[in-house]
């Protein structure tokens, strides 16, 4: 006698959110309650707070701009290295932020006034291993002629720099001589002259760390 054998189920994806606002987790706990090949397993404040729950996730949906003051860049490489795939979920009203994203090596990105549909279809491409076009995601690629790419080293820089402290103290910071500050300060400068984004004085380099992403923003100016 023959007995047919069958495969045992697969798992329903498990997914995490990461967005300060409830409301958003409650709206994605709901929505994926009605899907059968994906399950809501966390929603968190915070990336810190997520994997302090759990890393056994396929995918998360981040959203860009978080109260705890964590940048894009830090949060979507903390993610990488739980090896979490992520799908940035925002509002998009920041091009730079969105284009930082997109070089960290999201997924893609979608907007929070999306269609369901449309989210859910990103989402699984996502956890198919795909890139999710999309309007956000071209507009930040495009956006690559007024993005100044910098070292780890001149990033670095910039953050405490532009943060206020002096020179100084950037020196002692880095373990480097207050010339050599300087000498990152000025190239920084020329770089984001050269792509007519200039930076002459020390509040617009803070401004202009905060368009790409380096600091982050202002609590009186999030949304």
């Amino acid at each position: 006698m023959m007995v047919a054998m069958t495969g045992s189920p697969r798992r329903a994806w498990r997914i995490g959110v990461v967005d300060d606002h409830e409301q958003i987790v409650r709206g994605m706990r709901a929505t994926l309650d009605e899907q059968t090949d994906m399950d809501l397993v966390v929603g968190a404040g915070t990336v810190a707070d997520l994997l302090a729950v759990t890393d056994d996730l396929d995918l998360v949906l981040l959203d860009l701009r978080l109260d705890d003051g964590t940048s894009p860049i830090t949060n979507i490489e903390t993610l990488q290295q739980a090896e979490i795939p992520t799908l940035v979920y925002t509002s998009g009203d920041d091009v730079y932020l969105v284009r930082q994203a997109a070089s960290a090596g999201v997924l893609g990105v979608v907007r929070k006034n999306s269609p369901v549909s449309e989210l859910l279809d990103a989402m699984r491409q996502a956890l198919a291993g795909d890139t999710v076009p999309g309007i956000d995601w071209a507009a930040a690629i495009d956006s690559d002629a007024g993005f100044v790419e910098l070292s780890p080293q001149l990033r670095r820089v910039l953050e405490l720099y532009a943060a206020g402290e002096p020179t100084s103290r950037v020196a002692t910071e880095l373990d480097i001589s207050a010339e050599t500050v300087t000498d990152y300060v000025n190239r920084i400068r020329r770089r984001y002259s050269s792509v007519g984004r200039p930076a002459p004085t020390k509040t617009d380099l803070y401004k202009r760390a905060i368009e790409d992403g380096w600091l982050p923003i202002p609590r009186r100016f999030r949304r």
